[in-house]
């Protein structure tokens, strides 16, 4: 089996909702994103003989996957009244509904079915919310 790796990072607040304890506040976060995509056999001819895919391809998907999330508000479904939302979106705040709590471990499925979604084989997706701390999803 052959695999690629590539990593962006993208900064963004959030908070848990029903949480007990500090992650209950908004808070930030510089997420640092690594996709792992396999293949059983490289390109045999044209423009990719000898890869699994164009790392340049990869790259940039990855890289608009997290642009998308970047410098924004990420929260949850249900997790803030109306009137907070329609007040952050006057004063302009990008804001990001999510059907889940944004945890690590719900962001690296998220990721990893963004990126399947491309069309690739992907073998897992970390997601690291501190430089210590990762979610892994993988098959």
């Amino acid at each position: 089996m052959y695999y690629l790796t590539t990593e962006h990072s993208f900064d963004s607040a959030h908070f848990l909702f029903g949480y007990e304890g500090k992650c209950s506040n908004i808070h930030g976060h510089r997420w640092r994103v690594v996709v792992k995509i396999k293949k059983e056999s490289l390109e045999q001819s044209g423009q990719l003989r000898g890869m699994i895919v164009d790392f340049s391809d990869l790259k940039k998907d990855v890289k608009e996957m997290v642009d998308f999330h970047d410098h924004s508000f990420i929260y949850e479904e249900g997790s803030l009244k109306e009137k907070t939302i329609e007040a952050l979106n006057e004063e302009g705040f990008r804001m990001i509904c999510v059907p889940f709590r944004p945890t690590a471990e719900n962001f690296s499925k998220y990721f990893y079915d963004w990126i399947k979604n491309k069309g690739y084989l992907v073998s897992e997706v970390m997601v690291y919310e501190t430089p210590n701390n990762c979610a892994t999803y993988g098959e």
